[in-house]
């Protein structure tokens, strides 16, 4: 078996379908580590009919043995992953023992989503779209540095001196912020450090686990939680998540080289959708959006909300490979665009009378671009189920080659449906010859 680490990278605005191309994939690995985000990204795993649905935990638990990581670039709600750890349990999926959350992962404590309920509503109809679940003042914290970490739970166990300074100054900041009543720090303290029995087993120098892993041979997937175009620094900014999760984000996140990531694939979805506000070049707006919306069940995992649907837009995912280095693509829902008479494809923006093929930092001049659509014809034979690269009616493979030459990049892994089985991984590709 080949010893190539890989990084698993989304190259749109998230919900590729990352989460199932990682449980796809995992029979391959001893590792699966989660670099960055928090319990906002949804990752939905269909096995034999059976629905996951994983916020902070890899997708890679669901297989026996596996060992799942959680990294200091993630910041984690202690009672989020309790209850995705009963949910689990409940399914029969038993993480004890194989699962591990970084010493240095800053905590999502209940101050932090009242600031950011507060800030989303202050912003009237400039909002930003976010989950209000606490993330992005969590890592406001972490960069401040007034952040609570988990190291810092644990040192609390002999002395909490420290630990209920921080609380007490984090809580003054909230009740400021937010007004009406306030919050009783101590009473944060208290729940935070009741807590700590149920999250010391698994606590760990995640930097020292993964290298020891590697340096044993074992191989390591490396999974992220929002895509390219959310990238706090690459990214549609403001309208982003509070982290990074291009490839980059990998080492600082994890505490790990950059010669330990072997290979990087990207997933790109066979259309585009986002969530919340923000510039969105190839939206398509009225019935045509809404039955592409129903046809995908394109609601958010994590929330339920509706996502914003469109055309493949070439100019996103190219810039997600410059930015990552991606080796392949995994194209994720071809089987959505099946019966649609044509097939569109964005392959530059229209800006100001001038052509752009890159995604321009300014939003407001990317609100003001309009996609250059090139219209392909659409395919009648299904390929909902399709595992063989081969049985693909030819439109559709015409469609696939179209976005290797669009994108830079090859096809390697093209996904039929929903269920981990129903996909296709192409035995020539470089996917192929990292599994095999």
């Amino acid at each position: 078996m080949a010893t190539v680490n890989v990084a698993i990278v989304g190259t749109q605005w998230g919900d590729e379908g990352k989460g199932k191309i990682v449980d796809l994939f995992t029979p391959s690995f001893s590792i699966v580590a989660r670099y960055q985000g928090g319990h906002n990204a949804g990752h939905t795993v269909l096995v034999n009919g059976r629905k996951f649905i994983l916020h902070l935990i890899p997708s890679g638990i669901l297989h026996a043995g596996v060992t799942c990581v959680i990294g200091n670039g993630v910041v984690v709600d202690p009672l989020a992953l309790f209850a995705e750890l009963d949910e689990l349990q409940r399914e029969g999926i038993e993480a004890d023992g194989r699962l591990f959350i970084s010493e240095r992962a800053h905590l999502i404590l209940p101050y932090h989503r009242d600031i950011e309920q507060a800030a989303e509503a202050g912003r009237g109809e400039q909002r930003i779209g976010t989950t209000s679940r606490g993330i992005g003042p969590s890592y406001e914290d972490k960069s401040g540095r007034r952040g609570i970490r988990l190291a810092d739970l644990a040192a609390a166990a002999d002395a909490d001196g420290a630990l209920g300074d921080a609380v007490r100054a984090n809580v003054a900041l909230r009740n400021r912020a937010v007004g009406g009543d306030p919050v009783d720090w101590r009473t944060v303290l208290d729940d935070l450090r009741a807590c700590w029995p149920r999250l010391a087993p698994l606590v760990a120098d995640v930097s020292q686990l993964l290298d020891d892993g590697a340096r044993a041979g074992k191989r390591i997937m490396f999974e992220g939680a929002q895509g390219t175009m959310l990238d706090i620094d690459h990214g549609t900014y403001p309208f982003v998540s509070s982290s990074n999760g291009t490839i980059g984000g990998v080492c600082a996140g994890l505490g790990i080289a950059p010669r330990l990531i072997g290979g990087v694939l990207g997933i790109a979805k066979a259309y585009t959708t986002r969530v919340g506000g923000g510039p969105f070049p190839t939206e398509l707006a009225g019935d045509f959006g809404a039955a592409l919306r129903e046809s995908g069940e394109e609601y958010g995992a994590s929330t339920g909300r509706p996502r914003r649907c469109g055309w493949f837009d070439a100019v996103v995912v190219r810039y997600a490979a410059r930015v990552n280095g991606l080796e392949a693509l995994a194209l994720t829902k071809l089987d959505v665009l099946d019966g649609l008479p044509e097939v569109k494809i964005c392959t530059r923006y229209r800006c100001g009378g001038e052509a752009l093929t890159s995604v321009p930092a300014s939003m407001p001049r990317l609100a003001s671009c309009t996609p250059e659509l090139e219209t392909l014809p659409g395919w009648s034979r299904p390929t909902a189920g399709l595992r063989r690269f081969d049985e693909l009616p030819a439109e559709a493979v015409r469609y696939i080659e179209r976005v290797e030459e669009l994108t830079g990049v090859p096809v390697a892994v093209v996904s039929t449906g929903s269920d981990r089985h129903d996909t296709i991984i192409r035995d020539d590709s470089v996917v192929g010859r990292w599994l095999a």
